[in-house]
Parts: C-alpha cells; structure tokens; sequence
C-alpha cells in the first residue's frame, strides 16, 4: 500500500482482524454484484469505500421514479438512465482508484459461466427464486462463494454460500428448484426502505469476512431480520444430500 492508501484505510489497519495483510486482499480482490437495485445499492457503495479493488456491477434495469425511495446510489438525475452507469458515477465519487466494470444486461448461465472465473465472490441483490437459483448454481459449478440477500415488505433474509467449505449447504439446499414458489415484487407488495439498506449492508460485511478471512460468516446459517418488530432471528441450514445442485458432491 501507498502512504494514501495507508491514511485512507487506517480506521481498518487499526483492526487487528483486517490490518495491512487484510487490506492488501481486499485491494487484491475483484467482486461480482449482481442487482443494482435498493440490496445492491447499499452493498456496493460500503464495499467501493472500504477499499475492494474491483467491482463488476451488472443489471438491465433502468432507474425509475419509484425506485428511489430506496435505492440510494441513484438520483433524480439518474432517472432513464441504466442502473449500471448511474452506479458506477455514484461508487467512483466515492473511491477514484477503484476499477468498475458494469454490464447492462440481464444475468444469464453464459454470462456467469464468462464472469465467475475471475471473481473472488459475488452478491446476490436480485429480487426473483428463478435468478437466485441460476446464481446459485453457477457459483456451486465455480466453486465461487456467495452472499445472498432477500427483502420484501418488513422482512430481510442473509445467508453464506461458500463452496470451498465442502459441509457448506448451497441456496437450493432451502429452497428446492422444483418448488412452485410464488413470486412477489416490491411493485405489488411493497418494501420499507431502511430494510434494503440494513439487509445490503450486512451482505457487504458478510463479504469483507470471507475476503479477508476473520470472524464467523453466515455458512450454514440463515439471519431474518424483522424491521416491523425489530427482531433478529437465526436458522442452521445443513447441506442436504438429494439437493439438486450440490447433492452430487456427497
């Protein structure tokens, strides 16, 4: 690290848990966001500041009037334009040296199967079972880790899907592909704003740990977070053995 980098990424060296070593990866590392929307929006910014050396930003969306009552990395000027750019103005405004790569378009198998190779980990901030499942197993085929985050209406979930830890359950583990489950929208069902920024946030934490390697990452674990109740609340999630995607591998 440079004397900039040094005074700039102090507040974490002074962590004996980070210190140079664990900032020198992060600067090192390159993470795949998948969701520019409210997740996304609150996960990046927290990873462009905390010194990630590389960002893929991908979404095919184009930010509307509706989605900043919570999506913080657009504006009002932002309004027509595709999420990715926005994105990528706001997150260089925050870290100059950081590299941004953006991709409006939407994911996809081929897509993934270019990306993952060169990605140390990737978030998922979409919004659909369908889109989650296709990450899901991409990740799992690359041995990539993943860090998923849903929220709807009042209610957040957070898990870790790291790979390379062969007793690590996979998305598919809890939910099954072949589940008929119904898909909801923030459109219809509505979503109170702090909760993406709580439920992205934490994903950018979960990623820094697995980067870096300290503390205790949400594998094997399901955090739900209540933001009509204020309550957290945890579930063990096990690796299970006719899992459709990671069942094989027992």
């Amino acid at each position: 690290m440079n004397d900039e980098q040094l005074l700039r990424y102090s507040r974490h060296l002074l962590l004996e848990e980070i210190d140079v070593a664990g900032q020198e990866k992060l600067l090192g590392s390159h993470i795949l966001i998948i969701g520019a929307g409210g997740l996304g929006s609150a996960a990046a910014p927290y990873l462009a500041a905390a010194g990630v050396g590389k960002i893929t930003l991908v979404d095919h969306d184009k930010v509307e009037l509706t989605n900043l009552q919570r999506q913080i990395m657009h504006s009002e000027h932002s309004i027509g334009k595709s999420k990715v750019a926005s994105g990528k103005e706001f997150l260089q405004d925050i870290n100059q040296n950081l590299i941004i790569d953006t991709l409006e378009e939407k994911v996809s198998g081929t897509l993934l199967d270019s990306l993952l190779p060169e990605v140390d980990i990737v978030l998922d901030c979409t919004d659909n079972f369908a889109t989650r499942h296709l990450i899901n197993a991409a990740c799992f085929k690359h041995q990539v880790p993943l860090v998923s985050g849903s929220a709807l209406k009042f209610d957040g979930q957070l898990s870790v899907f790291d790979f390379r830890n062969t007793t690590s359950p996979c998305y598919a583990c809890l939910f099954s592909p072949e589940e008929q489950l119904e898909e909801v929208s923030c459109a219809s069902m509505g979503i109170f704003s702090p909760l993406v920024g709580i439920i992205g946030a934490m994903q950018a934490a979960q990623a820094l740990q697995v980067l870096i390697g300290f503390g205790q990452p949400l594998v094997g674990r399901m955090l739900l977070w209540n933001a009509l109740n204020t309550q957290i609340d945890e579930i063990r999630i096990s690796r299970n053995t006719e899992c459709l995607v990671c069942g094989s591998q027992y």
